[in-house]
């Protein structure tokens, strides 16, 4: 009996968090953007909204120090690899302060791609950024660009992994 009880009480259990998570995302979906992701919570505000010139999407999480989200297709170039897309991009973040390369790790969601992390210094706090370069067709490449407090992006990691897995051209 005991044991019946046992599991009556984590079915419940479970379908109450699931619940809570399912009720807690929510889709990102523009009439100005050819893309759409999920959110894994409400903490995620939109900032900036793409226009028809400018397909381009902002979001914070809690705070721009906290995490703070854009997302940018990147130049299309008949034979571009995604080592060349990453490449093109470090050397812009070069100039920040404080600069220190991290390591990049192969990804996989809706698209493949590579992860690219590196640390820099803002107003004397130590910084972070995760940016994930999705590989959309043969060349045409996705940016999404992830920078926070190095403290505050390792704790939302699993979050930042989740839009980036989600991700997804609209049909």
């Amino acid at each position: 009996m005991r044991n019946k009880i046992s599991i009556l009480v984590l079915a419940i259990s479970l379908v109450i968090a699931f619940t809570e998570v399912s009720a807690q995302t929510t889709t990102f979906s523009d009439v100005n953007a050819p893309y759409t992701f999920d959110l894994p919570n409400g903490s995620w505000r939109l900032t900036a909204r793409p226009s028809e010139m400018n397909t381009n999407v902002e979001y914070v999480f809690i705070e721009r120090q906290s995490g703070h989200l854009e997302i940018r297709k990147l130049g299309t170039r008949s034979g571009l690899k995604i080592a060349d897309v990453i490449a093109e991009e470090e050397e812009k973040l070069k100039f920040l302060q404080g600069y220190v390369a991290g390591k990049q790790e192969s990804f996989a969601g809706n698209f493949r791609g590579m992860v690219f992390n590196y640390e820099f210094v803002r107003s004397g706090r130590n910084m972070s950024g995760r940016f994930y370069f999705l590989a959309t067709g043969p060349d045409s490449f996705y940016v999404l660009r992830f920078t926070g407090l190095t403290d505050s992006l390792r704790t939302i990691r699993n979050q930042t992994d989740s839009i980036a897995r989600t991700f997804e051209l609209k049909k």
